[in-house]
């Protein structure tokens, strides 16, 4: 078994994880517009036919934006609590709304998705592993502290997107407002770079092929700075920036725990 992975965009001006096997796919999250989802899926050649549900995180605008008109025009079913639904002021077709609960699988074909719940000044925040048979990917991002849960899973993981939101001096000594510095660094906005690296030095499992470093501050930090930084501990894992400008490439996660063969079959690897 394996899984098929790519970050469609990932930051504050939008949030959508792609996670799939050879049959069908789930977007973690729908923060860009519908019409650059799909102009991302096709350069990615990924094709919308295999994505078979969308699964929301929380209702902040970043992850869900496109979430409406993309269900609507194919029938996609959102997996979406009543809380997150309410806050977010999202009217979707009642046929096409199913409510998810933290630590119960709803299964997808041959996708395992498990949610659970983390820390974020959201109404009902979760975070999601993806299993295909023993392959397991997290999309672990917007957390404000790692808690029990985030270790608990990240450990099981063969990849994971993890937040590295911001340089914890870049944060101290920028230009945002007093309030705004406190409500991301408060333990319940996003995870410094520091605590971030701190998760995977404690808990990286031997069987971690990629981290996907992911919802890095556009003003706050530097995707070359936390790179570097990560990849001095990565220890047999690659290291990749998920953007928020562009997608990455489709990286395909097999459990081998060989981040070189992933990366080649990454390049060669279509969906349509």
């Amino acid at each position: 078994m394996s899984l098929f992975v790519a970050s469609l965009n990932s930051g504050s001006n939008g949030n959508c994880y792609y996670v799939g096997n050879e049959h069908e796919a789930v977007l973690i999250d729908a923060g860009i517009s519908c019409r650059e989802t799909e102009t991302r899926m096709a350069r990615m050649g990924l094709s919308m036919r295999k994505v078979k549900a969308v699964f929301i995180s929380h209702e902040h605008s970043d992850h869900i934006r496109g979430v409406t008109v993309l269900s609507k025009k194919y029938k996609l079913p959102v997996y979406i609590t009543p809380l997150t639904m309410h806050h977010g002021g999202l009217r979707l077709d009642d046929n096409l709304v199913t409510t998810f609960f933290a630590d119960q699988p709803i299964r997808i074909g041959e996708l395992l998705i498990t949610a659970f719940s983390k820390l974020h000044d959201a109404a009902h925040p979760h975070s999601f592993t993806i299993a295909c048979g023993d392959v397991k990917v997290g999309v672990f991002t917007d957390l404000g502290a790692v808690c029990e849960n985030l270790i608990l899973h990240f450990q099981q993981c063969h990849a994971a997107f993890l937040e590295a939101n911001y340089d914890e001096g870049m944060l101290e000594s920028g230009n945002y407002p007093f309030h705004l510095k406190r409500r991301i660094s408060g333990g319940k906005g996003h995870l410094s770079n520091k605590q971030a690296l701190t998760l995977f030095i404690d808990y990286k499992p031997a069987h971690m092929s990629h981290l996907f470093l992911s919802h890095l501050s556009k003003d706050n930090n530097d995707p070359i700075l936390v790179h570097n930084l990560f990849n001095t501990h990565a220890r047999d894992a690659e290291i990749v920036i998920a953007s928020r400008y562009v997608e990455t490439p489709v990286y395909h996660i097999s459990g081998t725990g060989n981040p070189a063969s992933a990366a080649i079959a990454s390049l060669q690897f279509s969906l349509f």
